[in-house]
């Protein structure tokens, strides 16, 4: 079968597809957020869970390193303290959201830039070879994982308030 004359090619499809499928899981992350009040953030279900401010730092963490200089260096930046992400620290509600916010703006930009011919290059992450598609669809299901996570302690903190990012239960007729 022949692609149609003007149809758009499949990198172009590709590119704005995982486009769509990160603006969702923010949508969704930040949908979740919005439920529970910030003085709950820091909780965790126990010792060994993330907190909501775990899962942002850790997320937003990855994206700057990941997405910063893409094509050209390392996704595993020297300046990145992984281990650090995991303690909620100290930063304020705006500095942790304006930190969130970055780790998305640079990832969108990143994508958003890059030309059909970038989909097949090659980048590194902790020094290993991937092509572009491969690094995307990488931390297309490593964000996705953690949002979900999100979901999951959101709704438990957010209790009998919560409103479903996704279609309720018993409401498949509906849609």
């Amino acid at each position: 079968m022949a692609i149609e004359t003007g149809a758009p090619s499949v990198g172009a499809l590709y590119r704005a597809d995982a486009l769509k499928r990160f603006r969702d899981t923010k949508k969704q992350a930040d949908g979740a957020l919005s439920q529970v009040p910030y003085e709950r953030w820091q909780e965790r279900l126990d010792a060994g869970s993330n907190s909501l401010v775990t899962l942002m730092l850790h997320i937003s963490g990855n994206q700057l390193s990941r997405w910063t200089d893409f094509l050209d260096s390392d996704g595993e930046k020297p300046t990145r303290d992984r281990d650090a992400e995991f303690e909620d620290g100290e930063l304020t509600r705006e500095a942790l959201v304006e930190r969130w916010e970055q780790g998305w703006d640079t990832l969108f930009a990143a994508i958003e830039s890059l030309g059909e011919s970038d989909l097949v290059r090659t980048v590194t992450i902790r020094k290993e070879p991937h092509f572009v598609v491969e690094a995307i669809n990488r931390q297309i299901a490593h964000y996705a994982l953690h949002v979900g996570q999100m979901l999951f302690l959101a709704k438990h903190l957010a209790g009998e308030s919560w409103r479903s990012q996704s279609i309720p239960r018993r409401g498949s007729a509906e849609k």
